[in-house]
This record gives C-alpha cells, sequence and structure tokens, in this order.
C-alpha cells in the first residue's frame, strides 16, 4: 500500500506538474501577454499623463511669468499716467494762477487808469471852478475898483508902467 500511495503520489506529482506546466503554457500564450500588453499600454498612458502634467505645469509657470510681466507693466502704465496726470494738473493750476494773475494785474491797471483819468476831470473841473470863481471875485474887485475915476487912471498906469515893448 505505500507503494501504492507512493506510486499514487509520484503519479499525481507527475500530472500536478504536467498541468501546471501547460496551464502556464496557456496562460503565457493567452493571459500574460494580454496581461502584460495591458500593463504596458497603462505605464505608457501614465508616462504620456505625467508627461502632459509636466507640459501644463512647465505651461502654466510660463503664464505665471507672463501675468506678472503683464501687471508689472499694466502698474508702471498706470504709474506714468498717474504721474502725467499730476503733471497736468499742477500745469492747469499753475497756468489758471497765472491767468487769475494776468486778469488781476489787468483789472488794477483800468482801475488806476480809471481813477487817473477821473483825477483828472477832476482836477481840470477843479480848475474851471477856480477859474470862474477867479473871475467872479476879480469881476467884482474890478467893478469896486473902477467906479471911482481916479482909480481907474491910476489902475491902467499902474498896468501901462508894468507893460514892456520887446
Amino acid at each position: 500500500m505505500e507503494k501504492l500511495i507512493n506510486d499514487f503520489s509520484y503519479g499525481l506529482f507527475f500530472w500536478q506538474t504536467l498541468l501546471f506546466i501547460a496551464l502556464l503554457f496557456l496562460l503565457r500564450k493567452y493571459a500574460w501577454k494580454p496581461i502584460l500588453n495591458a500593463i504596458n499600454e497603462r505605464e505608457e498612458g501614465i508616462k504620456k499623463a505625467l508627461d502632459e502634467a509636466e507640459n501644463a505645469r512647465k505651461e502654466m509657470q510660463n503664464l505665471t511669468a507672463d501675468n506678472e510681466r503683464i501687471l508689472k507693466e499694466a502698474r508702471i502704465q498706470r504709474d506714468s499716467l498717474l504721474k502725467e496726470a499730476r503733471e497736468m494738473k499742477e500745469s492747469m493750476i499753475s497756468e489758471a494762477k497765472n491767468e487769475a494773475q494776468q486778469q488781476a494785474q489787468k483789472v488794477i491797471d483800468q482801475a488806476k487808469s480809471s481813477i487817473e483819468a477821473e483825477k483828472q476831470a477832476a482836477i481840470v473841473d477843479l480848475k474851471n471852478q477856480v477859474a470862474e470863481l477867479s473871475i467872479g471875485i476879480a469881476e467884482k474887485v474890478v467893478k469896486s475898483e473902477l467906479a471911482d475915476k481916479n482909480k481907474q487912471v491910476k489902475l491902467v498906469e499902474e498896468m501901462l508902467k508894468e507893460i514892456t515893448i520887446r
């Protein structure tokens, strides 16, 4: 029995080994190639995805750098526009001040001219009034002086003495 068990064990071992080898052969021919191909395809897909992710990361870095550059240029342009606006504001204020000073000086000059003209007119009017008063007073004095014949003759003689012929 022992021999039978031994023979059976060896036979079983033989058939198990044969079946195992056949199974390996079948698995290699029909299962492992497709499995290995699927694994290789999966590995290539993962590599492609990693490469695409790396490319996307690089592109994002480039875009980020471009965005930073654009932002920097925008800030520079904004600062330039603000500076230009400030200069324009200061220029407008300066021009307005100068124009206001010129207008004020013009008004002052016109006022001085007007005052001078009125002053001259007042002086002329005053001279005319003084002349009229002087003539009126002179008339009254001459009337009183010339009322007497002797005084008239004496006055004419004094005037003739003062007049010299040239």
